[in-house]
């Protein structure tokens, strides 16, 4: 299966998880605001296509970490909250204005795992989701670490981003990481690693290739966090795309199928019950 047969330009709901090792600089840790500007660009751009289009937006902790003046990311949950706090805020403020400059509507929604447990939570905020959908409005998501216990969390956005896929019924689902896709090893240790361009079924050897490193000190997820989206994701329905990040542009590349990345073909199971999932999995 060759990535031009997926058609891409005609998905109807697609999310997009963005991770804060894409949205900062390395250097620093502090926001690149260029490269957000142009995210919302590509995120309108696809809304004028007539699509339904969901951002996943790490970044909080990472904002609220360089505002409260904190060298290194927290490890205790009261600090990480309290950076959280600070920086949603901060960061919904910057995308509310980016948005509005496209004239575009954005909304936020923080979630809880609780939130999709709870059979009243998970059709509220479902209803919620198809609502700003069918308004016109760009659902902007994140987990909602400021009340997040350890017992609430999901873990990282790549997690929540597929849930999320799966509880809106998105046909596609885009991991901007920091790299290129699923390597048949780790590409940062050994040069010789090769790109995987499709996968068309999670197995036993594909679950093998997961690294659970990541390359940045702002982001929580490795390849071991994508590869449980994929399988989220792709029994949910969704197919699924690893993608870098460094330039958003990729995004319309995807839609005209000219793109370099890895993508997880969808292989639907009705039996597949998200909740049942988070439950058995996440615990």
């Amino acid at each position: 299966m060759e990535q031009k047969s997926f058609h891409f330009n005609e998905k109807k709901r697609v999310v997009v998880k963005i991770g804060s090792s894409s949205l900062n600089y390395e250097e620093t840790g502090s926001l690149n605001f260029t490269k957000l500007e142009h995210l919302v660009g590509e995120l309108c751009n696809l809304r004028n296509r007539g699509i339904d289009v969901c951002l996943v937006s790490s970044g909080a902790i990472a904002v609220g970490r360089q505002s409260l003046g904190l060298q290194q990311r927290p490890k205790d949950i009261s600090t990480k909250q309290a950076c959280a706090a600070v920086g949603q805020a901060r960061l919904m403020m910057i995308y509310q204005k980016l948005f509005a400059e496209y004239n575009q509507v954005a909304g936020q929604i923080l979630m809880t795992k609780n939130t999709m447990i709870n059979p009243v939570s998970r059709e509220n905020a479902r209803n919620t989701f198809e609502e700003l959908f069918r308004l016109g409005a760009i659902p902007i998501v994140n987990e909602n670490d400021t009340v997040s216990t350890y017992e609430m969390q999901f873990g990282d956005n790549d997690t929540l981003s597929a849930i999320v896929a799966s509880l809106v019924g998105a046909d596609l689902l885009i991991l901007l990481s920091d790299i290129d896709g699923l390597f048949t090893d780790d590409p940062r240790r050994n040069p010789e690693a090769k790109l995987i361009e499709v996968v068309e079924k999670m197995d036993a050897e594909i679950y093998g290739m997961a690294k659970t490193s990541t390359g940045s000190d702002v982001g929580t997820g490795g390849m071991a966090t994508k590869l449980t989206a994929a399988k989220i994701a792709t029994l949910s329905g969704a197919d699924m795309i690893i993608a870098n990040g460094k330039d958003v542009c990729i995004l319309h590349h995807i839609f005209d199928d000219s793109f370099t990345g890895t993508i997880f073909a969808s292989d639907k199971k009705d039996t597949f019950r998200i909740e049942d999932f988070i439950l058995e999995t996440i615990g």
